[in-house]
């Protein structure tokens, strides 16, 4: 047995230094040619690897076929190397039941050094379906690629993006945007400001000169389709819009665009992409991370007849309490929905580590292919990435336009465009100057979890 467990032995160390058994074989030229390969890769992949950054990762986007590819070969290539260094140390040359232990041990090691890099093939097609299928390739003459001389955001400062939380469905009809928030993003620094809009307001105003405006000249006004049924609120825009093709020429799907040069507007910003998640199937996507950890700071009923609860205090919520949390409005209103909406948001960017979503990759990609929808242009992922770290790793403020300090019934839009103007020159300032901006009479501005509870 000590012959069949040297042989393993060499086995073992060529998973790790291949060409190892072919040299104690005498296969010295190909034992040579396979450590120095061996080598010269992980010389390479080492120098990568120190020198890795979040602009690599989003680079890599533009690579997955490749790399699906070479982790592909890789499992093939390693699980052979294995065998064939079992193959030349001659097992024949060992007892029967010697022959059966090392051939059983030495192919159970070829699987397990073969599985990481199946594992990652299969990792990265599943990303590159998903992307292929949320992201588009943008029409020609649409904005959203890189600019003169490589600069991807074209000499701009920030980005802003429309983030919606909607809820469509099999059995229901149209799409209701319950949940309207912007996140204002410097792009050198990752400072961003989430600047959140009530789904009630009313009398909401469009772009001079829009179909919607010439439309609704006065704000957006409907008659009431049953007493206290209102369908003429902000968040009834993007339906609206799709409703009525008329008013763009025929054109379809026109909801997503009206949406965003509206929120545009009302904020005195270019919206530049928007991101709509389905709301019912935000609770899936809290599942496959196994879950929120959120301070609720009282019992949160729900239901049409208020027959749910999440109850007060600190634990890891399920997708569907997550969600109800979220979302109730019994006992309730709008704004303080608003408030927990912002604490799930929070929560979803502090936990949802690499660890985890790796963990279950496979279930959160499947389940995003379903919920997900953006306007943002395939190109632009490759920049996104590196700016969504900046973003995890810097100051996120938020300002909510809630009474008392817009009134949803008439609006003040002025302020609304002064407020927001504030909020980014905050976010774009040195953190040692921001004592010197002049004082609101009320603290708008706010950290992202203010109001959330310690977790």
């Amino acid at each position: 047995m000590r012959r069949a467990a040297a042989l393993i032995g060499w086995v073992a160390l060529s998973a790790v230094a291949p060409g190892a058994a072919h040299l104690r074989a005498g296969w010295k030229r190909t034992g040579y040619a396979l450590l120095g390969g061996y080598l010269v890769v992980a010389g390479c992949a080492a120098v990568v690897i120190a020198n890795a950054d979040a602009g690599l990762a989003g680079r890599a986007l533009n690579w997955l076929t490749q790399i699906t590819v070479a982790a592909a070969a890789c499992a093939v290539a390693w699980f052979s190397l294995v065998i064939h260094s079992f193959v030349v140390l001659r097992p024949g040359t060992l007892t029967r039941a010697g022959q059966v232990v090392t051939g059983l041990v030495c192919g159970a090691l070829a699987v397990t050094v073969a599985v990481p890099f199946a594992l990652a093939a299969q990792y990265v097609a599943v990303s590159q379906r998903t992307i292929d299928t949320v992201f588009a390739e943008p029409a020609a003459g649409m904005r959203g690629g890189p600019g003169e001389a490589g600069d991807p955001w074209t000499g701009r400062d920030r980005v802003n993006v429309l983030m919606l939380g909607g809820d469509w469905g099999d059995n229901r009809i149209g799409v209701r945007t319950d949940s309207i928030n912007v996140a204002s993003v410097d792009v050198h620094t990752g400072n961003t400001v989430l600047l959140g809009l009530p789904r009630n307001l009313e009398h909401v105003l469009f772009p001079p000169g829009s179909p919607m405006a010439v439309r609704f000249p006065y704000g957006f006004q409907l008659p009431e389709s049953k007493p206290g049924w209102r369908e003429d609120l902000l968040f009834s825009v993007w339906q609206y819009a799709d409703d009525h093709p008329e008013l763009f020429g025929g054109r379809r799907h026109m909801g997503p665009e009206t949406l965003k040069e509206t929120i545009g507007y009302i904020l005195g910003i270019r919206i530049d992409w928007y991101a709509l998640v389905n709301i019912w199937g935000f609770a899936k996507i809290v599942d496959a991370l196994g879950g929120l950890v959120l301070t609720v700071d009282r019992d949160i009923v729900f239901g049409k007849y208020g027959e749910g609860v999440v109850p007060a205090g600190t634990r890891r919520l399920s997708g569907a309490d997550a969600l109800w949390y979220a979302r109730s409005r019994t006992g309730s209103d709008d704004y303080n929905r608003m408030r927990r909406q912002r604490c799930v948001f929070n929560a979803l960017l502090d936990q949802a580590d690499p660890a985890t979503v790796l963990s279950r990759f496979t279930e959160m990609a499947a389940v995003m292919r379903k919920i997900f929808q953006t306007d943002v242009p395939r190109p632009m992922l490759e920049h996104l990435v590196p700016l969504a770290w900046k973003v995890k790793h810097a100051e996120v403020t938020s300002l909510q336009f809630v009474p008392p300090l817009i009134s949803t019934a008439s609006p003040d839009w002025e302020r609304i465009r002064l407020l927001t103007a504030k909020a980014i020159r905050r976010s774009a300032s040195p953190a040692h100057r921001r004592h010197r901006l002049s004082p609101t009479p009320q603290p708008v501005f706010s950290p992202i979890d203010e109001g959330c509870g310690a977790v």
